[in-house]
């Protein structure tokens, strides 16, 4: 069923006016006429005649009207339900696990959940969700800033330094190039420029016995805490860790990543006052 001539139709019923749907509907009087003489040819009946000046309906277009009337009005109310309960419901946000565990957990205590316009629903995965097809409202990336058709705001610019669990860091420089040279370096595949750190390390560049690249920033972070290896991860992820004395730096080396964390949403949400909340927060935060 053509909804275009539905939708013609009932506005034309309801102004008796082809030129006055058409201006209801952002087109051409004649392209709701063309649109009356498909509905018209679809059902075999006539819906309109025109008397003199006047546009009147006639018993089948009587007996369609309030049909028509009844379900584009459902279909209003149901769509003003679903914009009020985007509006007013929880700003669905998506991230890294690692993020939301290292960086944000931390300082979720300081949020303020229990404000109006300030409530969350987050959801944490190791690849960019589709924000467009509305998985999620907005989205904490790691990246360049260049999303197609997303707008980006830079919350921190990243950096990258070596780190392992404490007692690992110990003796000179050159003591902790030799043990580094026999361990294994674990890096994600999150962190595209960790050779960049080797390379550009005081005495180096060193060459790690192994080196095992995993899907989640989290399992660089727990492995060298652990004392499986050492890792190159993002160093204010690793801050949270190092103040509670699980890990250290080895060489105390950070490297700008020339990437960064972004707040990434679609326009559509531009002017949000949730999004506005949400991005003054994480703002007022330090990295």
């Amino acid at each position: 069923m053509p909804l275009n001539a539905l939708r013609a139709f009932e506005a034309t019923a309801r102004h008796l006016s082809i030129k006055e749907a058409a201006m209801e509907l952002s087109v051409t009087p004649s392209a709701v006429s063309h649109q009356l003489r498909i509905l018209e040819e679809l059902f075999g009946v006539v819906l309109l005649r025109r008397t003199g000046t006047r546009l009147e309906l006639t018993d089948a277009g009587h007996k369609l009207t309030p049909y028509l009337q009844q379900g584009f009005t459902q279909i209003a109310k149901g769509v003003d339900s679903l914009r009020q309960k985007r509006r007013d419901g929880p700003l669905r946000l998506n991230m890294l696990p690692t993020f939301a565990t290292n960086w944000l957990s931390p300082r979720l205590s300081l949020y303020p959940f229990e404000r109006r316009g300030f409530s969350l629903e987050i959801s944490t995965t190791q690849d960019e969700v589709d924000l467009a097809a509305g998985v999620a409202d907005v989205g904490i990336w790691y990246g360049n800033g260049h999303w197609p058709e997303l707008q980006a705001d830079l919350l921190f610019e990243a950096t990258i330094d070596l780190y392992a669990r404490p007692g690992f860091a110990t003796g000179s420089h050159r003591d902790r190039l030799d043990r580094v040279s026999q361990a294994n370096l674990f890096v994600s595949r999150h962190c595209l420029t960790w050779q960049r750190w080797m390379e550009s390390l005081p005495g180096g560049p060193f060459k790690p016995a192994v080196v095992t690249q995993v899907d989640s920033g989290g399992l660089t972070l727990q492995a060298a805490a652990d004392g499986v290896g050492v890792s190159i991860v993002v160093c204010e992820l690793a801050d949270s860790a190092v103040r509670l004395g699980r890990l250290t730096s080895v060489f105390e080396h950070p490297v700008n990543a020339d990437v960064g964390f972004w707040l990434v949403y679609p326009d559509a949400l531009r002017e949000d006052r949730r999004l506005d909340n949400l991005r003054s927060w994480l703002r007022e935060q330090p990295t």
